[in-house]
């Protein structure tokens, strides 16, 4: 898994933010908007939206990455800029819907992101990430019972990748002592009803990689 993809799954929380919901790039700086390095994907992604017969749908997914990049930069004002131009380019880019309202989160505004998510998982119901988006929001509210409902659910529908995040949050919360095996078991959800009850627990890891268990 290269270092983009794990950076995605800590702090967007999205499935496959690499935006396979949104037509793909036809501009010579495609490869760049798609770096792994946030600075190179900023810059290419801005070349490309330089070119003023971008189509609309390319143009979103221009906009779209390099919030992204922003995001990792923890330059939230400017991901969600980008964010409303990439929307109102394409207003059912479902992916895009659930990063901002991730963004809106870490930004300490998760109000700001509800009808996002809302809106999102109407367009993908079966998205693992925007639950997880979702139930982040919930808890930071103090509601632990929708917040619990919806991590299963993430867990349902994202499969091993999500659970191996949550087992590895888990265990840097000091509530997990499980393996990261990728599979849910009953430890792993008694862990979570444990983090839904305290607003500050993340069930997601700290930084973008898992680190070794210790020996």
């Amino acid at each position: 898994m290269t270092r983009l993809s794990r950076a995605i799954a800590a702090i967007v929380a999205t499935v496959c933010i690499l935006l396979t919901a949104a037509p793909s790039l036809r501009a010579e700086n495609d490869m760049e908007c798609y770096s792994e390095d946030p600075e190179i994907r900023i810059r290419g992604c801005t070349a490309i939206l330089q070119n003023k017969s971008l189509p609309r749908d390319a143009r979103s997914a221009a906009h779209a990455s390099r919030a992204l990049a922003y995001s990792l930069k923890r330059d939230y004002g400017r991901a969600i800029e980008d964010y409303d131009h990439a929307i109102e380019l394409f207003p059912n880019f479902a992916t895009a819907l659930n990063n901002r309202a991730w963004a809106y989160y870490k930004w300490g505004k998760p109000q700001m992101g509800k009808s996002d998510v809302a809106r999102s998982l109407e367009l993908s119901p079966n998205s693992g990430p925007t639950y997880d988006t979702r139930a982040h929001i919930a808890q930071s509210e103090g509601d632990a019972a929708a917040a619990l409902s919806d991590y299963n659910r993430a867990i349902e529908f994202g499969g091993e990748h999500m659970i191996t995040m949550y087992q590895c949050g888990l265990q840097e919360q000091g509530l997990y002592k499980g393996p990261r095996d990728g599979r849910a078991n009953q430890e792993l959800h008694t862990a979570l009803k444990l983090c839904v009850e305290n607003p500050r627990c993340d069930p997601l890891p700290a930084d973008e990689f898992c680190r070794p268990a210790a020996s």
